[in-house]
């Protein structure tokens, strides 16, 4: 379960972060199911998107409120660069099924996720607003101190995630991976319903390679 700070539901009114918790799941590197949704996947994005430049992906209504919170801190949402490579014609990165799923999912819903894995992860786990001096290691493992005022979460030994820097090397999801956890991040202007339709489009894709997993939590949580 995710503890939330009262500073988090001061500072971000309006907010939603989700948690999808599923449990004796697989990790494969590649799965043919999931590859052929990846097409479809890619097909639909190039033809909702079809001619639309960076500047017009920017406006798209999720991408707006991304855009805004990470303009904030003098940084750009990957995401939108990720959808524009997409619409390009560069196919969705074959990485791990876990991976994947989440990946998928950001690319059609818009929103940021972080994938960890369930047991590297230590009691309590919180929702709080950084001050700026927290510090962990980075999926490139390179050290990395927060900006103040982000979005972070953290469990009894450290940061796994916060917006502008992404999920710790610390909790990452392996080949070996057996039970997982997404945390969704939304800034206002994007709602409680959006998020739960995108951690669900996420376990639907998860189902695809290992059918027998067991979805312990689908959560939401609101400021204000």
């Amino acid at each position: 379960m995710l503890t939330v700070s009262q500073g988090w539901k001061d500072r971000f009114p309006g907010a939603v972060v989700g948690v999808l918790t599923v449990n004796g799941v697989t990790n494969p590197k590649s799965h043919a199911g999931l590859d052929a949704r990846k097409r479809e996947l890619e097909d639909a994005i190039r033809s909702k998107y079809a001619g639309m430049e960076r500047a017009e992906l920017r406006e798209l209504e999720r991408m707006t409120v991304y855009a805004s919170y990470y303009k904030k801190h003098k940084k750009s949402y990957h995401v939108l660069l990720q959808l524009e490579s997409v619409l390009q014609g560069k196919p969705i990165p074959s990485i791990s099924g876990l991976v994947e799923a989440n990946f998928m999912a950001e690319l059609k819903n818009h929103l940021l996720t972080a994938a960890h894995d369930g047991d590297s992860l230590e009691q309590p786990i919180t929702l709080d607003v950084s001050t700026g001096t927290e510090e962990f290691m980075q999926m490139t493992g390179n050290r990395q101190v927060l900006r103040e005022g982000d979005m972070v979460i953290s469990d009894a030994q450290g940061v796994m995630s916060c917006i502008i820097y992404g999920p710790d090397r610390r909790t990452k999801v392996t080949p070996e991976t057996r039970n997982v956890v997404y945390t969704t991040y939304s800034p206002a202007g994007i709602g409680e319903s959006a998020v739960r339709d995108h951690l669900t489009d996420i376990k639907e894709n998860i189902l695809l390679f290992a059918p027998n997993a067991q979805v312990q939590q689908l959560d939401t949580y609101e400021a204000g």
